[in-house]
Parts: C-alpha cells; structure tokens; sequence
C-alpha cells in the first residue's frame, strides 16, 4: 500500500537525488538499477539525462504504476538469484542504488552477493537510509519495527562491506524520513574514488556519541517512556475539555506510535490520508478509521494528530486553511509540540 509518489517533497529529494548520481557518479552516461524502486519516484528522473535505468520492485500492484510511468521494472525481491537473472538480461550495472531498503533486508548477505554479481567492475552502489545517529538524537523510536531489520551506522556498515571485499568511500547526512545517511560503495579492488574524509568524521560522531554502549540505548528508553506519558496526558487533557482530534498519516511509524502510547479511537476521530489505497480500512491495533482528507472540512475538528511526522512542514501547507479555521497541529517527534 506504500507509493513513495504521494508526497510532493520525496518527489523533490528523489528528483535531487537522481541528479546527483547523474551528474557526479555516472557523468550522464551509463545503466542505472534500482533495488525497491517502489511506483519509479527516483528511475523517472533519468529519462531527462538519456540514462537507461531498470526498477526491480517485489510489489506488483505498485510495479504496475512504475511501468504505466514508462519505468522498466523487474517483478522480484533482489536477492543473488534474481540478480542473476537479471544480469544474463541486462547485463551489469554501472550504478546500482537503493533507497529506504537496506534496513528492511533480512538477509543482507544474500544482499551483498547479488550486488557482486550484478555491479560492473568499476561500478558504485549508493543507498540511503535513516540514520541511528538521527534516531536516537531525535527520539525517532515509532520507526522501530518489524520491516526495519537493521538500523544503519557507518562503523558497522563499512565492517560489513569489508567482508565483500568492498568499501564506502563517500557518505552524505540527508533530512529524508527524519534523517538519513547515503552511503556510496565500491569495490576495493577500484581506485579512482579515493576515499572521502567524511567517512572517518562520521565514524568519530558515531563513537563521541556512544552508539556502541549500552547505556545510550538505556537513556535512549528512559527517554521514550517520558514521550509516552507527555503526549497521552496532553491528549487526554484536549479530550476532557471536549476538543475533537484527528490523526493525519495512516503511516507505518504512525501506528507504532499509537499501539505504544495506548492512542485509540476514544482519542482520535479517524485518521486522514493521502492515499486511496488505505481508505476503508482501520489502523491496525487500535482499529482507528482510515478516510480520505476530504473528510477533514465535515470534521470539525480542533486538533490534528500528525503521525506522518517525517512530512509534516508538506501536511500543514497542504492542510493550511485547518490552521486558517482555528485548528492546531500536534507534532508528536522529535518533541511534543502544538503549532
């Protein structure tokens, strides 16, 4: 049910994103593979550079909205086989990417093996995913769940590209879902990207800041549990004195957030979404509404419960006349805030 197209702002980091790799990885010439490449946010891009590019996306409803986009998609999980078979297709990869996947896979070294068959000698991987350091800075703990196998930090990431006899040599912080980190890889047997200084301050960052002691993560709970109470004793104030609130985002993220609180449709009316996949049906857990954003002008609500919170600033434009009408917005992460 996920299509990364519904938000105008990942629309706009994907299009920047794909320019960065045609401009300064690939230099406008070359053969582009996606892992996850969801409805083709990212592969559209580069029909604008005359750069072929191929999705292999395992969901094949939203593969379909890639094709009828005029995106060359592979219906499979990327795995060793499937790159096999790709690769006797297609042929090798001058830049593979992936992006918002790397967590999500169980197996990472079947992962790392399909990358080797399918990468050309002298080809780079670049994925982006969220960032331990940006979760733990920003209390980003609703993005803890069962699709997320893996939570990413470059010490340990470069350990296990290592194993492959490959390397990151270059690292960029982006803001995408919270705060991301895009790692470049190649192989180390190829020396004509030497490797970036940032590499080893990331690694210093992640050090100063304890991400291998336990005790981080104990704060980091204590931390958790204060939210918890903090939001549930707003929400429930709001609610004695008769406010109506509404959750905006039936996100992934979002519905952790609400099992773990205790949030339910006692507190929340329903929640709003963009996306007409998830109409009718109810937030697991709680069992809150899912309706489409046109049920927010009949509402009459005065206070709207941002779950997708990584598009918030994106929610409260779309959303500006609910502000212009006296309602307020409830930014749950990093901190509890009303705007």
């Amino acid at each position: 049910m996920y299509f990364s197209s519904n938000s105008e702002s990942a629309q706009r980091h994907y299009g920047e994103f794909a320019k960065d790799i045609a401009e300064n990885v690939l230099n406008k010439k070359g053969f582009v593979i996606e892992i996850a490449s969801n409805d083709g946010i990212l592969l559209k891009n580069f029909k604008k550079y005359d750069i072929s590019a191929l999705g292999i996306e395992p969901a094949e409803n939203v593969a379909a909205a890639a094709k009828q986009q005029g995106v060359d998609t592979w219906v499979d999980f990327f795995c060793e086989r499937t790159a096999k078979n790709v690769s006797s297709k297609y042929g090798k990869a001058n830049v593979i990417i992936g992006t918002n996947v790397f967590a999500h896979v169980p197996d990472l070294d079947d992962m790392a093996r399909g990358l080797d068959i399918l990468l050309a000698e002298d080809g780079v991987a670049v994925f982006e995913s969220p960032y331990l350091v940006d979760l733990l800075e920003n209390l980003e703990f609703d993005t803890i769940y069962h699709e997320h196998c893996s939570y990413i930090s470059v010490t340990p990431l470069d350990y296990f590209f290592n194993r492959f006899k490959m390397e990151i040599y270059d690292v960029k912080r982006t803001s995408i879902h919270g705060g991301s980190l895009r790692f470049y890889v190649k192989r180390k047997s190829y020396h004509s990207h030497p490797i970036s200084p940032d590499v080893k301050k990331l690694k210093i960052l992640e050090t100063d800041l304890g991400l291998d002691k336990w005790e981080t993560y104990e704060k980091f709970s204590k931390r958790v549990l204060s939210f918890k109470n903090e939001l549930v004793l707003l929400l429930t104030d709001l609610k004695s004195k008769g406010k109506r609130i509404i959750g905006y985002g039936a996100a992934a993220k979002g519905n952790v957030l609400l099992n773990y609180v205790g949030i339910g449709p006692e507190i929340l009316d329903f929640i709003a979404d963009k996306s007409p996949y998830k109409h009718g049906y109810y937030t697991p857990g709680k069992h809150i509404p899912i309706v489409s954003t046109d049920k927010i002008t009949e509402s009459g609500s005065d206070y709207m419960l941002i779950l997708a919170w990584n598009f918030a600033d994106e929610i409260m434009k779309q959303q500006a006349w609910f502000k212009k009408k006296g309602g307020k917005f409830i930014i749950p992460i990093p901190h509890v805030k009303i705007v």
